[in-house]
């Protein structure tokens, strides 16, 4: 059943195939018999090997440098602690002034600021525990998607007078998404995960603009595209693709998955991560090697890693790339 499913999914990559102009399979050739072999077979194998080492080559992209899990924790406590130190500061200076107001209005003040510190603190101790011993404790689910939209914004400005770009902030924060979506996550019926993709995976000056629909693809190999769909088809996954944050929200909402394996850029994982917390999403960069949004290439080993981490093993097919293809140029 694997390999019958891995067959039609890279018949399907070539030019005529099920998504193809014409719409329909090439003639079959006839039995092959000492003197009747057909001419044009060879020909059609080795245009759909090349179709299909095309493809696989956009997907081989060097990931980016390895984000530093110690750089989101200290960035997290540091965040905390300059918080702490201000509404603290919020309650020393006024005690003299608001004293003439009432003899209480001092310690209400100071009950409420002490109480936004021990949240905070609460906050930021629990997401460093997460983060430590790779599981929830009671009620830090919730904190933890609260805590990531309040402070990842002053985390990143926080790490610019360190010289740390918001781009490295980013990354630190996917690696810890993913390591702790790792550790707590099972393995999920296949329908249940969904591949969410940008837009710009697609080549640039393609004649087929697929908008929402990736099916659309004539999966010529060109780009990324034509591999990713099949490797939808031989795993059994949902797949679709959005222009932005609005559309992918939409799609998640429509489509209810368990788990998300994202594609994007470090801004748009980010926001997706926390835009559809609680559902756990694993985050895959993109490589973008002719500019933001333009061309972009994704490594097709980890897509299928993550896919084969996440299915049940008893669901499986066997690896979609032959070994002879994932070398290919």
């Amino acid at each position: 059943m694997a390999m019958s499913c891995r067959a039609d999914a890279l018949r399907d990559m070539r030019p005529g195939g099920k998504n193809g102009a014409s719409g329909r399979d090439p003639e079959r050739p006839g039995d092959v018999r000492a003197g009747h072999s057909p001419p044009a077979a060879p020909v059609r194998q080795e245009q759909r090997q090349k179709n299909e080492a095309r493809s696989l080559a956009f997907m081989s992209a060097a990931p980016p440098r390895r984000p530093r899990k110690r750089l989101f924790i200290g960035l997290v406590t540091g965040t905390s602690v300059l918080l702490c130190l201000v509404l603290l500061t919020g309650w020393i200076i006024p005690v003299v002034g608001l004293g003439n107001i009432h003899p209480y209005v001092p310690w209400v003040t100071g009950f409420l600021l002490f109480s936004c510190i021990a949240v905070i603190a609460f906050s930021s101790l629990s997401l460093v525990l997460q983060i430590a011993f790779g599981r929830n404790f009671r009620g830090s689910s919730t904190v933890r998607g609260v805590t990531a939209k309040l402070f990842l914004p002053l985390m990143e400005l926080l790490a610019r007078p360190f010289g740390l770009s918001a781009e490295d902030v980013r990354r630190s924060f996917i690696r810890v998404n993913n390591d702790l979506t790792l550790k707590q996550c099972g393995v999920f019926a296949p329908e249940r995960i969904l591949i969410l993709l940008p837009h710009c995976l697609q080549k640039e000056d393609c004649p087929r603009r697929l908008g929402l629909d990736a099916d659309r693809c004539g999966r010529c190999g060109l780009c990324p595209v034509a591999g990713l769909l099949a490797l939808r088809d031989a795993y059994g996954v949902r797949l679709a693709m959005a222009s932005g944050g609005s559309i992918a929200r939409r799609i998640v909402v429509e489509t209810r998955p368990a788990l998300i394996i994202a594609v994007a850029c470090e801004r748009d994982l980010t926001s997706g991560i926390c835009d559809t917390h609680p559902v756990p999403v694993f985050g895959i960069l993109n490589a973008r090697p002719a500019g933001p949004c333009r061309n972009t290439m994704i490594s097709h080993e980890i897509l299928e890693s993550a896919l084969r981490r996440f299915i049940d093993p008893a669901r499986c097919p066997v690896p979609f790339v032959p070994s002879e293809l994932r070398t290919a140029s």
